[in-house]
């Protein structure tokens, strides 16, 4: 599988030459099929090696930081199966709330209530969620 496309590199590079810091929604998810990493991409420098997002590596503590796209394409994991692209992965919140999601929850969730909370927290309340059913129910 190619991990990053044409249009995803663009859109990569484009977040990755922004001058100014800025919390970007995430462009793709990367995972290993047979274990617990996962990484959300937000930027690619101009090198076309340095991925920026946040990595979850399975340990419980997924972080913010930089990945090669060269290391990440040359990994194989148990039965000899390479790190995929996420094909249904349909970003909702800029990095900042899915790092604060993960942070509670010890890896990364694409749970709503999480994501939810996290947003709150960080007083980012431009999702692009349905409105919680859970909560129109109880009422």
């Amino acid at each position: 599988m190619i991990l990053i496309t044409d249009d995803l590199r663009a859109r990569l590079l484009a977040n990755g030459a922004t001058d100014t810091e800025t919390d970007h929604v995430p462009v793709l998810k990367l995972f290993d099929p047979t274990g617990p990493a996962t990484w959300l991409l937000t930027e690619l420098d101009a090198d076309g090696d340095t991925l920026f997002g946040l990595c979850d590596l399975g340990f419980g503590f997924p972080e913010l930081g930089s990945v090669s796209l060269a290391e990440l394409a040359s990994i194989k994991g148990r039965l000899g199966l390479g790190i995929e692209r996420d094909l249904c992965f349909k970003p909702r919140f800029p990095l900042s709330v899915y790092a604060q999601a993960a942070c509670s929850a010890g890896h990364i969730t694409e749970a709503d209530r999480l994501l939810r909370q996290a947003a709150e927290a960080l007083g980012n309340a431009h999702s692009k969620l349905p409105p919680d059913t859970a909560e129109q129910t109880r009422r």
